[in-house]
């Protein structure tokens, strides 16, 4: 209905009046401002309405919406001095409105036409706020109804027009022309950035945005995308605790003009501080953008919850996926069991509990129908739905994919009343997060199957360590369902020896996983067969280079023993191991590494000591862990150092856990610790090297007596140097070449090895006649002892047996 004070005003200036009742307030700020001013040329004689304001330090007005043909037609700047004699400048200044005709404007020089065609111009002040400009093709100026149209039009562009919350925001300076950003030290508290740490340049503030959210940034800041005037924005930082934080920005661009570089000011702020609550269309936005993210159908239903239950001023929500006709519940919140009707706690106890949807017939019908069904308070419903909501219950089916991919239940204690913009934001979160519930569960079977081909690739279980304790981690990426091809091994070696490695294949692929199995086979036989390290690597590097593939790998090997607590390790174009000591103190190691394997044939590996004391924590990882986009390896190798140097490494598995709350997730990360405690019974060794002569059995069995009694063993000493005489034997009849015989005494048990130089097995023979004058000698092994076996070592073989001593 026209007010009162309307009837009095011309037709036009009532048809302006209801246009901007229409004008809704729930517009953003500058389609609001727009939409005013549009009404500007239909009820005026204007052909272009502008609006001028004061920036930041208020000495220029600067264009911050316009609507109508071009300005420039007309000669109308992008901004002007304050202090200035612009009709623009003198209207702020004066606070009264200036009617200028084309007699006056050819007065004016500060007025730049563009054409030869004459005009009017209109000039009204927004209660200190800047000013409205209209133009009119017209040569007398603006007629009676024009101006009473016009200065109700000024009002609701006052209104409209942009002006920054009052309290609100923590200012900024942005130079279009350097990147260089003059920022409030309450901005930098908001990205969690300390004063001494910001360089003064915006690509630091930028690097901290969501990447999702970074392409709605960038419109901002980049000169090329951003429109004259306010801009509004909300926006999502991640924090130095890893979480992620909404807020809101408000910028607007102003044009520097006569040698002055274009600047954008603006403010930022927490965004719950500048709106006291979201609108629905807020809401749907936060759903959609944390449903983009989710990755896994628990946190489809985490988010459903956060952008749900405390808006709605919900008691309780339930999310449940529905496979054939079971309800497989993946979130109830709150949590605790007596938020729940008896009927839940006893038929779903567990984190993922089910139940039949025909046990509860409403439910059933309400996903048959696929639309969100809503009871009242005191409706009547069977008991486990009644008591979820006896102030009100929301059923939302959640379509996807074609069919019902699950259902969200929204419970109310009180009564509740539901309203219909309520009842259009619980539709349209259906829809989302239904469609986000069928990607996350693809997705889940998808990571699934990723997982179990990873595991099987990987380790099962790392085995223990005479006087060391090892953990590994392999962290998958985020950013994809290929599997990668990251690796490590723990490999036990003789002689209390173990081989440690880490390595990664180029790419994340099936084929990149394939050739990580091969590289770590391959990398563990050529281990076992007792080579040094530089050996291994040399090995594993051949072996790639013949299989004529695309693809590289990077490794770090090292062997460790475990006795005296010395190391060589070898790199192949791999990051370094990092070491703790014992004081706390953390060294990144350095060395000479070779290149990547698979690359140079005849490639150089060269060997690296490192020291071992008691207490030192031994660290390898791939290159996930300490370099990314955003982050150099240098840095990042650093950062483990520190992280291992304030951690405990009395418990090394949640030391691995706080190093890899910083991994990047776009990249598969892989971590293999090893916590060097020193054996506390070292054991006791002597070797003897037997030479080819007729004697050699007689000086093994003489050397190995003076060993036993030098070591206090006489019991069992002739079964000791029965073993003796026929390895010794053995090797010298059936191989060439150098023969070792080596003696460890480890408690009460006694090992004899011999080693020669072929690789052939001794065979047990399975029958032995009484004429038969050989073969033997293997059995008598066997019997004597409590165990015996082979093991390559070095292009031979190694055989060995254990005596109980004592």
């Amino acid at each position: 209905m026209v007010s009162e004070g309307a009837a009095q005003r011309g037709a036009r200036t009532q048809r302006a009046e209801l246009a901007l009742e229409a004008v809704a307030d729930e517009l953003d700020p500058h389609d609001r401002l727009h939409a005013v001013l549009e009404q500007v040329l239909v009820f005026t004689d204007a052909t272009v309405a502008v609006v001028y304001t004061p920036d930041g330090d208020g000495d220029l007005l600067s264009l911050v919406a316009s609507a109508g043909v071009p300005r420039n037609l007309y000669g109308l700047r992008d901004s002007y001095p304050a202090s200035g004699t612009a009709p623009v400048a003198e209207a702020c200044r004066s606070g009264q409105p200036r009617w200028l005709g084309s007699a006056d404007l050819l007065q004016d020089a500060d007025v730049r036409r563009s054409h030869a065609k004459e005009f009017s111009l209109a000039v009204l002040p927004l209660r200190e706020r800047g000013c409205l400009v209209a133009v009119s093709d017209g040569t007398d100026g603006f007629d009676t109804e024009d101006r009473e149209c016009l200065g109700l039009l000024t009002e609701a562009v006052a209104q409209a027009a942009p002006a920054p919350p009052a309290g609100v925001g923590a200012s900024f300076e942005y130079a279009m022309d350097t990147g260089r950003i003059e920022v409030a030290p309450e901005l930098l508290e908001l990205f969690g950035i300390g004063p001494d740490d910001f360089d003064g340049r915006v690509e630091t503030l930028m690097a901290l945005t969501v990447p999702e959210d970074l392409p709605a940034l960038m419109s901002v800041v980049e000169a090329d995308h951003m429109y004259v005037g306010d801009r509004e924005l909300e926006f999502r930082i991640r924090q130095p605790s890893g979480e992620q934080r909404w807020l809101w920005l408000r910028a607007r661009l102003v044009p520097g003009g006569e040698g002055r570089p274009d600047r954008l000011v603006g403010a930022v702020a927490d965004a719950a501080s500048v709106r006291s609550g979201l609108n629905d269309v807020a809401r749907i936005q936060r759903l959609a953008a944390a449903l983009a993210r989710a990755g896994t159908v628990r946190d489809v239903s985490q988010a459903v919850v956060a952008a749900l239950r405390k808006p709605l001023q919900a008691d309780r929500i339930a999310l449940a996926e529905l496979e054939a006709d079971r309800l497989v519940v993946t979130v109830l919140d709150p949590p605790q069991p007596e938020a729940w009707p008896e009927v839940w706690r006893s038929e779903w106890r567990s984190e993922w509990p089910d139940a039949p949807v025909r046990s509860m017939p409403t439910l059933a019908a309400a996903l048959r129908e696929g639309r969100a069904a809503i009871w009242p308070a005191g409706a009547t419903l069977e008991p486990a739905l009644a008591d979820v909501g006896p102030g009100g219950l929301a059923v939302l089916p959640l379509p996807g994919g074609g069919r019902m991919a699950g259902a969200c239940l929204i419970g109310w204690d009180s009564p509740h009343a539901f309203g219909s913009d309520e009842r259009a934001l619980l539709t349209a979160a259906a829809g989302l997060a239904g469609q986000a519930l069928m990607r996350a569960h693809a997705l889940d079977a998808e990571h699934e199957l990723v997982s179990m081909l990873q595991r099987t690739l990987l380790p099962r279980r790392l085995p223990q360590l005479p006087g060391a304790v090892a953990v590994a981690r392999y962290l998958p990426t985020t950013a994809g369902l290929e599997v990668g091809g990251d690796w490590y091994d723990v490999i036990p070696l003789p002689d209390n020896h173990v081989a440690l490695v880490i390595g990664d294949v180029q790419g994340h692929n099936a084929g990149a996983a394939t050739l990580m199995g091969q590289m770590r086979t391959a990398l563990r036989a050529y281990a076992v067969e007792g080579h040094p390290p530089d050996v291994v690597v040399s090995h594993a590097n051949r072996l790639l280079v013949d299989m004529e593939t695309d693809l590289f790998a990077t490794c770090c090997y090292v062997d460790i023993d475990m006795e005296e607590g010395s190391a060589w390790y070898v790199r192949a174009g791999h990051v370094p191991p990092v070491l703790r000591h014992p004081d706390g103190t953390a060294e990144i190691t350095e060395s000479e590494g070779g290149p990547p394997l698979g690359v140079v044939p005849q490639a150089d590996f060269p060997m690296t000591p490192l020291r071992l004391a008691p207490g030192t924590v031994l660290a390898l990882t791939t290159d996930g862990l300490v370099e990314s986009a955003a982050l150099d390896v240098e840095d990042g190798l650093d950062q483990l150092a520190d992280g291992l140097s304030a951690a405990d490494p009395a418990h090394l598995g949640a030391v691995a856990d706080s190093l890899l709350r910083s991994a990047n997730r776009d990249d598969d990360v892989a971590l293999l610790l090893m916590r060097y405690d020193g054996m506390a019974l070292r054991p006791q060794r002597e070797n003897w090297t037997v030479w080819r002569v007729p004697q050699a059995v007689g000086q093994a069995r003489r050397y190995t007596k003076r060993v036993l009694r030098a070591w206090g063993i006489d019991f069992e000493a002739d079964t000791v140097l029965l073993v003796v005489s026929e390895l010794v034997t053995n090797a010298l009849v059936h191989t060439d070449g150098k023969v070792r015989l080596d003696l460890t005494l480890l408690a009460d048990r006694l090992r004899v090895a011999v080693a020669d130089a072929s690789p052939r097995t001794p065979a047990k023979p399975t029958s032995i006649g009484w004429e038969a004058t050989g073969g033997r000698g293997i059995l008598l092994v066997e019997a004597m002892s409590t165990a015996w076996g082979t093991v390559p070592v070095s292009g031979g073989k190694q055989v060995w047996a254990e005596i109980p001593i004592g």
